[in-house]
């Protein structure tokens, strides 16, 4: 591992294991952090913890935080990523509980944990961590442009939350499995829980979106590849700041397309349709050039999950035929994510 991913990486050293907490999200897209915990890291989760109206699971044991400390948790995961990263004000009780419990507060959320009175009043009194993980590194510099030595691949999406971040960390297993020198670049909070370092893209300021991506994957062996989880969407209206900052300052070589193909409006933005897949390819392949001349795609990522065995197989045949590329679940694996994995190395 290379000295400034080193750096971003012993900065972060969480309280595990982990209770989950789905606070009352409805919306499984909202529930990526503990999701992806669950899916990555369930070795260090203990079970999940949620207030009425919740409709989401992780499949874990529900376990209250008395329950989850006796059973050796150490924190409370703010499971969810909602619009805006807000803390529900129906949460805050059951925040405080956890506290009282033994157990530190971990938040990928925008608002600081500290900044609402009852929380800050809580640790004080029980004397348990309020750590808030979407904090970008000190002194980022500005984009720079320079081309850097070593490999890179990009996830990016039709939308958010459809699975960037199981492709690119699925990749780099494949990529290990075949002896290939390669790091999981993780730039949402999710991420960055499970790979123990990475920096928040969504809480740079604008301007320095592109060297804190540079920073991110820096200069590396001719033949090491690193693997950056993509952020948001160069469609969405709302999001795709950090998703062109990301690209420019990546410069990746390759790139995978991520979509859903069940869901047709932008997630949170329903007056959107979400774009094609081959639309994604051709702007990506225009925008990304500016900083990587032979950037190119090299195949599909579909989340099927709302599909049965067969159908997502037909599904995912009649996309490799129809779009020329390699077509594959992550989730699923098999021949097709084999024969990913095998493009994105070619």
């Amino acid at each position: 591992m290379n000295a400034p991913m080193m750096r971003l990486a012993e900065s972060l050293a969480l309280p595990q294991p982990y209770l989950l907490f789905l606070g009352d999200t409805t919306e499984r897209g909202y529930a990526k952090t503990a999701l992806g915990l669950a899916d990555w890291a369930a070795d260090r989760c203990v079970g999940e913890y949620w207030v009425d109206g919740c409709t989401v699971t992780t499949g874990l044991a529900r376990m209250s935080p008395a329950e989850a400390r006796a059973a050796g948790a150490q924190s409370l995961v703010i499971g969810v990523a909602n619009q805006g990263g807000l803390i529900g004000p129906t949460w805050i009780a059951a925040l405080i509980e956890a506290m009282e419990a033994g157990l530190d507060i971990v938040s990928g959320l925008h608002v600081r944990l500290a900044s609402i009175p009852a929380l800050a009043e809580a640790a004080c009194r029980t004397g348990q961590r309020l750590i808030d993980v979407r904090t970008p590194p000190a002194n980022i510099p500005i984009g720079t442009g320079r081309k850097r030595s070593g490999k890179r691949l990009l996830t990016v999406g039709t939308d958010c939350a459809l699975g960037k971040k199981y492709t690119a960390l699925a990749l780099h297993r494949g990529f290990v499995a075949r002896g290939i020198d390669s790091d999981f670049r993780a730039t949402g909070q999710t991420g960055i829980m499970i790979a123990g370092g990475g920096v928040p893209m969504d809480a740079v300021i604008s301007d320095f979106e592109a060297g804190a991506a540079e920073m991110l994957s820096p200069d590396a062996a001719p033949d090491h590849w690193d693997l950056i989880e993509g952020q948001g969407s160069i469609f969405n209206p709302a999001y795709a700041a950090v998703s062109l900052g990301l690209l420019h300052g990546s410069q990746p070589d390759t790139f995978v397309v991520c979509h859903d193909p069940s869901r047709k409006v932008i997630l949170g933005m329903e007056s959107f349709a979400l774009p094609s897949i081959e639309e994604v390819i051709d702007l990506t392949v225009r925008l990304g050039s500016r900083t990587n001349p032979a950037i190119r795609c090299t195949g599909v990522s579909l989340n099927t999950s709302s599909m049965g065995a067969e159908e997502a197989d037909a599904y995912m045949a009649s996309e490799s035929a129809r779009l020329g590329l390699p077509v594959a679940d992550p989730i699923r694996g098999g021949a097709r994510f084999d024969a990913l994995v095998d493009s994105c190395l070619s």
